[in-house]
């Protein structure tokens, strides 16, 4: 069975940056020992903007910047990155909360096999669930997972809720 493990925007400006918080903060040993110890392929995720990035609809209802393409808050946290280090992984510039583009690659890489998916990273209630709701839409056949150790929202509250809703849509959280 193929295993693919998916590292959804674990960068700077969501971990202790502009849009950090202390949960976030908190998973990030748990995120690195979870990709130090996989073995499958594994994509990580970067939220990806550019300087234009208040005047888009995102903009408008966030108007924090973040994640500006070549920014320190745009890199991936250093423990994540060093995890990463000697893996051999795709990466995934999304320039919304879900990738069609990740549900794309994640099917290229499994082919005809029976999968498993995991994911883990920022935001639980953004960014996490929207691709795992993608991953399951468009992976009719695979088992989806979501690490709640290895994942922080934007307040506990959204992070339990956004788990509660994957689990309605029998996406497995462990």
């Amino acid at each position: 069975m193929k295993k693919i493990l998916v590292v959804v925007d674990i960068q700077n400006d969501f971990v202790d940056g502009a849009l950090g918080t202390p949960e976030a903060v908190a998973i990030i040993d748990n995120a690195a020992e979870k990709i130090k110890g996989f073995d499958g392929d594994i994509f990580v995720t970067f939220d990806t903007h550019y300087d234009n990035y208040m005047d888009t609809l995102e903009g408008k209802k966030l108007p924090v910047p973040h994640c500006i393409k070549g920014t320190d808050g745009w890199q991936l946290n250093h423990k994540i990155a060093d995890a990463l280090k000697g893996k051999n992984y795709k990466t995934v510039e999304k320039l919304t909360f879900g990738s069609v583009d990740l549900s794309n690659l994640v099917k290229e890489a499994i082919g005809e096999e029976k999968a498993e998916i995991t994911l883990i990273g920022l935001c639980t209630d953004i960014c996490v669930v929207s691709n795992a709701l993608l991953l399951k839409a468009n992976l009719l056949d695979c088992e989806i997972f979501v690490d709640a150790s290895c994942c922080a929202g934007v307040t506990p509250d959204t992070h339990n809720a956004a788990l509660d809703t994957m689990r309605c849509c029998q996406i497995n959280i462990i």
